[in-house]
C-alpha cells in the first residue's frame, strides 16, 4: 500500500513540472529579454551623452576660437589725459591719437603811457595734434599752429623707435638746442620762455637719431638745414648743413637731489644769407618786443647785414627738483660770422637765466607740469593745484656789432627780465595763468636807454 502510494506521488509531481516548466522558462526568458533591452537602453543613453558632450566641446572650442580671432581685430576708443581721443588696434601696434591744447591771452602793457602798444585779447597758440603708429616700431607727427591769426606748420616728422637706446626721426621738429625750448609750451611757467631761447632756433628739417638708457642717460644728434635763431624754418640758403647734438644725465637716482639733470647742447654750421634773406634774427623781450636787429638798407642791399660764414651755439643746462620746488638754469653762447659791405665779424652773444618754481599745494615740480594732487571739483570741495613762479635772465649783444653790424639808436645792447607769476592748475588739461614781466635795456634809443617794460599777461589754457 505504502509503495502504491510512493508511486501516485510522483505521476502527480512528474505531471506537474511537466506542466509548470513552460511556465518557468517563459519567464526566464522574458526576464533575460527584459534586462537585455535595459542594457541596451542604458547604452543608447551613455552613446547620446558621450555625442551631445562631444558636440559642446566643440561649439565651446569654435566660440573660443572666434573670441581669439575677434580680440585680434577689435578696435578701442578711449577718451584719458595721457593719449587724448585715441583709437587703437587689439595688438597696441596700430593707433591713431588726436590731441591738441590753445591759449587765450589777455596782453597788457603797463608802462605803455603813450599807448604805442596796444592792449589786447589774443589766441596765442592753437595747435590739434595727430599722431599716428604704423606697425611695432613707426609712427608719425603733425602739429600745426593757427594762432596770433596765422597758419604755420611746426612738427611734421616720421620716427622709428626701435630700441629705447635707438630711435631715427625725420622731419620737422625741435632741434635739440636750448633747454626751455624743448620744453612744452603747456609746461613753462610764464607766458613767454625767457631771454636765451631768442639764441635758439625754434623748428628746423632734418635727421636725428636719439635715445636713453634707464631714465639716467639721454642723448640726441641730428644733421639739419640750419635754422636761424628763433626761426622755425623749411628751408636752408646754402649746400652746408648743421650739426647739433644734446647730451643729459640724471647721475642720482635716489634720495634728496634724484630730481638732478645736466646737460649740454649744441650745434654748428655754415651759413650764407644774402640782402633778402640775411638769415640772422632780431632779439625778442618777454612782451614779444623787438630789442635788436642788425642793419638794413633797401636802397643800397650791399650795406644789409648777411650771415656769411660759422656760425656755432653751445649751451650747458640743468634742472634740480626738490619735492615741490623746480629750479630750472640755462646759459647760451651764440658766435656768428657777419659781413656788411667789405667788413666781415664774428660776433658774440650770450644769454642766460635761473627760473624756479613752487607748488604750495605740495605737488611735485618737475620738468613737465603735474597732476594736481585734488583737481577741481566743486563736488568734492577740490580747488586744484597753485603754483609760484620767479625768473631772471640776461641778453648781452657783442660790442662788436656796434655800431656797424647795428645802429646803437635803435638797437639794445643788453637786456634784463624779472619775472614772477601764479599758475592755477585745474586739473591736467587747464591752467590759469597770470605772469608779469620787467624788463630793462642798455641803449636802443637815439637818447640813451630804451624804456623798461613792464608787461602782465593773463591765460587760460586747455590741452588734451
Amino acid at each position: 500500500m505504502r509503495a502504491v502510494r510512493q508511486w501516485v506521488t510522483s505521476i502527480v509531481l512528474t505531471t506537474a513540472s511537466v506542466g509548470v516548466a513552460p511556465q518557468v522558462l517563459a519567464q526566464s526568458s522574458a526576464a533575460t529579454d527584459n534586462s537585455i533591452s535595459d542594457t541596451s537602453s542604458l547604452e543608447a543613453r551613455v552613446d547620446a551623452l558621450d555625442q551631445q558632450i562631444r558636440v559642446l566641446e566643440r561649439l565651446r572650442a569654435l566660440a573660443v576660437d572666434s573670441a581669439a580671432a575677434a580680440a585680434k581685430t577689435r578696435q578701442s576708443a578711449t577718451a584719458n589725459a595721457k593719449d587724448g581721443f585715441s583709437l587703437k588696434s587689439a595688438d597696441g601696434q596700430y593707433s591713431l591719437k588726436l590731441r591738441g591744447y590753445a591759449q587765450a591771452d589777455g596782453r597788457f602793457f603797463a608802462s605803455d603811457a603813450v599807448a604805442a602798444i596796444p592792449d589786447n585779447f589774443l589766441l596765442r597758440r592753437a595747435r590739434p595734434i595727430l599722431e599716428v603708429t604704423v606697425g611695432q616700431y613707426f609712427g608719425f607727427r603733425i602739429m600745426p599752429d593757427f594762432g596770433n591769426g596765422q597758419t604755420a606748420l611746426l612738427d611734421a616728422y616720421w620716427e622709428g623707435k626701435f630700441d629705447p637706446a635707438f630711435s631715427v626721426r625725420a622731419g620737422k621738429f625741435k632741434p635739440p638746442i636750448g633747454f626751455e625750448r624743448l620744453q612744452s609750451a603747456t609746461d613753462i611757467s610764464f607766458g613767454e620762455r625767457g631771454l636765451p631761447t631768442n639764441l635758439a632756433p625754434s623748428r628746423d628739417i632734418g635727421l636725428q637719431i636719439a635715445g636713453e638708457a634707464s631714465g639716467v642717460f639721454e642723448y640726441q644728434v641730428g644733421i639739419f638745414n640750419g635754422a636761424t635763431d628763433l626761426a622755425s624754418a623749411d628751408g636752408d640758403l646754402n649746400d652746408s648743413k648743421d650739426l647739433a647734438a644734446r647730451v643729459f644725465v640724471q647721475p642720482i637716482r635716489g634720495g634728496a637731489l634724484q630730481g638732478l639733470g645736466l646737460g649740454l647742447s649744441g650745434s654748428t654750421g655754415v651759413e650764407q644769407g644774402n640782402a633778402t634773406a640775411t638769415d640772422l634774427s632780431g632779439y625778442r623781450s618777454a612782451s614779444q618786443q623787438t630789442f635788436f636787429r642788425y642793419r638794413t638798407d633797401a636802397v643800397a642791399p650791399e650795406n644789409t647785414v648777411i650771415a656769411e660764414g660759422r656760425r656755432s651755439r653751445l649751451s650747458p643746462h640743468a634742472y634740480l627738483g626738490l619735492g615741490s620746488f623746480g629750479l630750472l638754469g640755462e646759459y647760451i653762447v651764440n658766435r656768428q660770422e657777419v659781413r656788411r659791405a667789405g667788413s666781415v665779424a664774428t660776433l658774440t652773444h650770450t644769454a642766460w637765466q635761473a627760473s624756479g618754481s613752487f607748488f604750495l599745494t605740495g605737488e611735485y615740480a618737475g620738468f613737465r607740469s603735474p597732476t594736481p594732487r585734488k583737481p577741481f571739483d566743486l563736488t568734492a570741495g577740490t580747488f586744484g593745484a597753485i603754483e609760484l613762479a620767479a625768473r631772471y635772465g640776461e641778453l648781452d649783444i657783442d660790442d662788436e656789432a656796434f655800431p656797424l653790424f647795428a645802429n646803437s639808436a635803435s638797437a639794445s645792447t643788453k637786456a634784463r627780465g624779472l619775472g614772477l607769476g601764479v599758475n592755477w592748475h585745474l586739473n591736467k588739461q587747464i591752467k590759469v595763468l597770470l605772469s608779469y614781466e620787467h624788463t630793462t635795456f642798455d641803449g636802443g634809443a637815439a637818447t640813451g636807454d630804451r624804456a623798461s617794460e613792464d608787461f602782465v599777461v593773463t591765460r587760460f589754457q586747455h590741452a588734451f
